[in-house]
């Protein structure tokens, strides 16, 4: 049985940000392993808008019945999310920009959270729609800020993922990576590790 990854990168550093680095580490592992299948999407390479009311009305009319341009607005979120209902494992490499997430996958994640298709609005809340997925969040941090107050990122993240129904989230962190050398090279290599053992658990 095959199981299916789908890696989303947003750092603007490139080759040089350290969320990808731990993406490249997770990207390898699975690739050197037989039965993982790796899909991936960087969201600053292949950047989103940011989403506005042309394209969220897009979704609100009919397939049968948008006009040519509301098609083009409305397949943006269509097809990721037929890529993020095509995978089992979703994996999400994130560096900390300002205590937050970057926009470019806010606005990912802003194609993907539509009401009566990921999660859906009842009498007791809203009730996510995505079922029997698991999220990996891969966390690059420059200071120190995992179980603090400052750390607004991963509520965000798991609150986000959640909204979906997708709540077996597991969180690696590779923190203080502006902290001088040793402490940086300590950090990823325990990243790495968790990582491995990760993978070596799908």
């Amino acid at each position: 049985m095959t199981t299916r990854a789908l890696v989303i990168t947003s750092s603007i550093l490139a080759e040089n940000g350290q969320s990808n680095a731990l993406a490249n580490r997770f990207i390898e592992q699975a690739n050197a392993r037989n039965g993982i299948e790796v899909t991936q999407r960087d969201v600053v390479k292949n950047a989103l808008p940011h989403l506005d009311i042309s394209e969220l009305g897009a979704w609100q009319v009919a397939d049968a019945e948008r006009t040519a341009d509301q098609q083009v607005l409305a397949a943006r979120s269509d097809g990721l999310l037929a890529e993020l209902h095509a995978n089992d494992v979703l994996v999400i490499a994130v560096p900390m920009y300002n205590l937050g997430i970057p926009s470019q996958l806010k606005a990912w994640f802003d194609r993907v959270l539509r009401a009566g298709e990921t999660f859906r609005y009842t009498e007791n809340g809203p009730q996510g729609l995505v079922e029997g997925k698991r999220a990996i969040i891969l966390a690059a941090r420059g200071g120190q800020y995992a179980g603090t107050e400052m750390d607004s990122q991963t509520p965000h993240l798991k609150t986000m993922l959640g909204l979906m129904g997708i709540k077996d989230t597991h969180v690696v962190y590779a923190e203080g990576l502006n902290m001088g050398d040793q402490q940086r090279d300590a950090a990823l290599k325990e990243a790495f590790q968790a990582i491995d053992q990760l993978v070596e658990g799908l």
